[in-house]
């Protein structure tokens, strides 16, 4: 297979199906589904202000995903072929680079087949032409785990550069990854020996998070990535395990007892009444960080079932179904039931046997980032969402088992050919 075709092929397994389901959802895709982000980014294209609200900046989301809506928006208005378009190009880029990097690392084979086995993710297919924040999640993970195969191999200042640039991006768009640049250093002071390239990606890594804790510490008054530490308490509190296990998921989690409205209420009674109620953000950020921290002190026991509950939902092969989801009973929740384990129960048993068929830098890279998801899930919480992103590394990993059983397969046709 010539390159040419390779990127063809890659190219029509992500952006046909992707296309299609574009088309049947586009009444829905910016009337469900929707979040937090695309609020920040309509009310900074009508004022200027990164927020809920015109006139009251906020740091109450992680800001990329905002910040990738915002010029749609304002150029091509909050139109479903703008947005589920330029999600489709997000979708492209990952799979491009998924190809590139089975490519690079393993085979050409190889790197087809990882490319299409993950875009064809049905999870992901669905998702992706949605208001879907984890999107960028998928385009940055691919992107750091070629950044630093290639960092282990040369030990270029350049490519050190850009993986730190990817790094500080990647948090930005999910603060779960705040300690993934640990992992990632520790991983290439491992395998390339050589301070250097660290040095550098770290201090690049740190230029775009200290710039981002600058504009809150300015216009919202702390100097954070995000305030939004009620969805840690949230995910860490005497109620969650019992609403988790219920079916709910930890937005169903009771409200702190006489809490002050949090940004996403006041913007609520804003919307409704036109009355702004003062939030104080960090005050609040302070609130809920230390309320989550009591109780994981405090309960070490609960804490540790909480652990477990969160590892079991992110490794779940079905996609999660709370009480309260959007879309509940049509086709999203019969794929979720049937098509996702029938995808992803085998997409883990080639992963586990392609992880010894695979030069052992990138499996260990592999495990070691499928490691920090999981023992972040622990600390915070567990969902479908959260690990679809990278479930391209297990595409990875299951390619040359595929091809290894292909091949299998084809030898023994053959020899029973020859013998019959």
């Amino acid at each position: 297979m010539s390159r040419r075709t390779a990127l063809a092929l890659v190219a029509a397994a992500c952006v046909l199906p992707r296309l299609g389901i574009l088309l049947y959802e586009r009444g829905s895709i910016l009337a469900a589904f929707t979040e937090k982000s695309d609020d920040f980014a309509q009310t900074f294209v009508a004022s200027g202000t990164f927020g809920f609200i015109p006139g009251h900046p906020s740091a109450w989301t992680q800001p990329l995903y905002a910040f990738f809506l915002i010029p749609i928006y304002w150029i091509f208005g909050r139109t479903w072929w703008a947005v589920g378009g330029a999600q489709i190009l997000v979708a492209l880029g990952t799979a491009l680079l998924v190809y590139a990097i089975g490519r690079r690392f393993v085979s050409e084979r190889a790197g087809v087949l990882a490319a299409v086995v993950a875009t064809l993710n049905p999870y992901l297919v669905w998702h992706d032409v949605h208001l879907n924040r984890e999107i960028l999640d998928q385009l940055l993970g691919a992107a750091l785990v070629l950044l630093t195969l290639l960092c282990a191999e040369r030990r270029s200042p350049r490519l050190a550069a850009a993986l730190g640039l990817v790094l500080g991006l990647a948090i930005l768009s999910n603060t779960r990854l705040i300690f993934l640049p640990i992992v990632v250093c520790a991983f290439l002071l491992w395998r390339a020996r050589a301070w250097r390239p660290v040095v550098v990606a770290l201090v690049v890594c740190a230029l775009p998070l200290a710039a981002w804790a600058g504009r809150n510490a300015s216009s919202v008054g702390c100097f954070t990535l995000a305030t939004d530490t009620k969805a840690l308490w949230k995910a860490n509190n005497a109620n969650t395990y019992g609403t988790l296990a219920a079916g709910g998921w930890i937005d169903d989690v009771p409200n702190y007892p006489n809490a002050p409205q949090t940004p996403e209420q006041a913007y609520s009674i804003y919307l409704v009444y036109h009355r702004v109620v003062p939030v104080d953000e960090c005050a609040q950020m302070r609130l809920y960080r230390r309320e989550a921290l009591a109780f994981v002190a405090d309960h070490p026991g609960e804490k540790a079932k909480l652990a477990g509950q969160a590892a079991r939902m992110l490794w779940d092969p079905r996609s999660l179904k709370t009480i309260g989801r959007e879309g509940k009973s049509g086709f999203a929740d019969r794929a979720r039931t049937w098509i996702q384990p029938l995808y992803e129960i085998p997409l883990y048993l080639l992963a586990l046997a392609g992880a010894f068929l695979l030069p052992r830098r990138m499996a260990w890279l592999i495990v070691f980032l499928l490691a920090y998801q999981t023992v972040v899930a622990m600390g915070f919480a567990g969902t479908t969402r959260y690990r679809v992103p990278w479930d391209f590394a297990l595409a990875l990993a299951a390619a040359p088992a595929l091809i290894a059983l292909a091949e299998r397969v084809v030898a023994v046709g053959r020899t029973r050919l020859s013998t019959g």
